[in-house]
């Protein structure tokens, strides 16, 4: 991991901390109002979302507004990689210790090629659509297997100028933030 890319996490960690629940849920509904009204989620059946944790864009109210409409798929960690299962409901979900996330339960998983949409997380990104994300190399993994449209979500602090980015990382189509 470079220096660079664990300061800017770092810095992302302390601003997010500033932030209220009601602030996150605020800007998350300006996040989601614009992600409804761009054309690639609008046409699309099937969108990989993510149940958000604390320090991300709050995505719970939104998957459930669009559960039964569409079929939200939601990532599972298995290994090193991630595993997409359909969203039946929040008491589908099981929570990942290890990870402080939740999953859905089963083993009913959905094929990559599915997905229309990826609704991606970051803890940032930069003017040209790069993606810094927690250091694991899930989605990095994952979005390469997908032929879909990555959609990156955040904060508006959340967004600098470049960010560094190596041959691994994969950019976003387009990045959307709560302005």
């Amino acid at each position: 991991m470079s220096e660079q890319k664990r300061e800017i996490r770092q810095l992302v960690r302390r601003l997010m901390a500033q932030m209220t629940e009601e602030d996150i849920k605020r800007g998350s509904e300006q996040v989601w109002a614009q992600v409804e009204a761009h054309s690639q989620f609008r046409e699309s059946s099937t969108v990989l979302m993510y149940w958000s944790m604390p320090d991300e864009v709050y995505t719970h109210d939104f998957i459930k507004r669009w559960h039964g409409k569409k079929k939200i798929v939601l990532p599972v960690i298995t290994g090193n990689q991630l595993r997409l299962a359909l969203f039946e409901g929040e008491q589908s979900l099981k929570r990942n210790a290890a990870m402080n996330i939740y999953e859905p339960k089963g083993d009913d998983f959905i094929l990559p090629q599915k997905i229309e949409i990826a609704i991606v997380p970051g803890v940032a990104f930069d003017q040209n659509n790069n993606r810094i994300g927690r250091g694991k190399g899930y989605y990095d993994r994952l979005l390469p297997q997908l032929n879909a449209y990555n959609l990156g979500v955040c904060f508006d602090f959340q967004i600098f100028e470049n960010i560094p980015s190596e041959k691994h990382d994969v950019a976003m189509n387009m990045v959307v933030l709560n302005r």
